[in-house]
């Protein structure tokens, strides 16, 4: 019997012996990333770009454009984040988000060299088709605490998604409803400065224009997305975009400049305008 007690004894200090390895083992290798963490940081560098609430972190291995995180610590659709030292500080940090312009045609946009995207910190903009929230997250970076992003998207499925991201950021106010009918949420959206579109519809310009009558300030700014096939599939592309940009004309805007985003879209362009009512 003694000797059963021994070897059970025996066999509980091999598996604390074990469990104690185990632990030392996972406390090293979590210190091991964390120092990690902080040698990558050490090694970035983030410089303001000419867009004000735009950022261009540089590192050894890229360049890549940002945005400073408005809700830190949190993603919207899996981008990285980057953390860097506050210089003259011990310890603080700030954390940015990368722009992905695969993902953004905003993003695609401003690394295309667009000329103005009439959104800066304080700017409150009209966002249609919001989608599930990538590029309104962004635009919520840009424009600050003292900003606002109106962010209007007719399709439920991607509407949660982008109420979820809202949660997280009080200057977005997700808008559930068709962008055709700016009636339905008029009570909700004050005098925009910009509206952003990208709702990939044929009466897409009509949608910006009847927006615009609503909300738009005088003298304030379009920035739109085209898909050529969405608006025309049996024309190219170029003239896709040279007719949108007569119909906004119709639509009281004064067109500004117009910028394809290949690489990253194909047979896509942004065209900004001023409106003059």
């Amino acid at each position: 019997m003694m000797d059963l007690v021994e070897e059970e004894a025996s066999l509980a200090a091999v598996v604390v012996e074990e469990a104690a390895e185990t632990v030392e083992v996972v406390e090293v290798a979590e210190a091991a990333e964390a120092v990690a963490v902080v040698v990558v940081a050490a090694e970035v560098t983030v410089e303001s770009h000419k867009f004000k609430g735009i950022y261009i972190a540089h590192s050894t291995k890229e360049d890549v454009l940002c945005t400073l995180n408005f809700a830190p610590g949190k993603t919207v659709y899996g981008e990285k984040k980057i953390s860097v030292d506050v210089p003259g500080t011990i310890g603080e940090k700030k954390e940015y988000r990368q722009w992905n312009p695969f993902r953004s045609k905003l993003g695609a946009a401003v690394i295309g060299g667009i000329r103005n995207i009439f959104m800066e910190p304080g700017s409150k903009v009209l966002y249609l088709g919001a989608a599930s929230g990538t590029t309104v997250s962004h635009v919520s970076d840009i424009v600050g605490p003292n900003g606002l992003v109106y962010a209007v998207e007719f399709a439920h499925r991607p509407g949660r998604d982008l109420i979820n991201v809202a949660k997280t950021r009080p200057n977005i106010v997700p808008i559930i409803e068709d962008a055709r009918h700016p009636l339905k949420y008029r009570m909700l959206v004050g005098m925009v400065d910009t509206i952003f579109a990208d709702v990939a519809q044929p009466d897409q310009a009509r949608i910006v224009g009847i927006n615009a009558k609503y909300f738009l300030k005088t003298g304030g700014h379009c920035v739109i997305s085209i898909k050529a096939s969405c608006i025309d599939s049996t024309a190219s592309a170029e003239a896709v975009f040279a007719a949108e940009v007569q119909k906004l004309r119709e639509e009281k805007f004064k067109p500004l400049e117009q910028l394809t985003l290949e690489p990253y879209e194909r047979d896509h362009a942004v065209v900004t305008g001023e409106y003059r009512p």
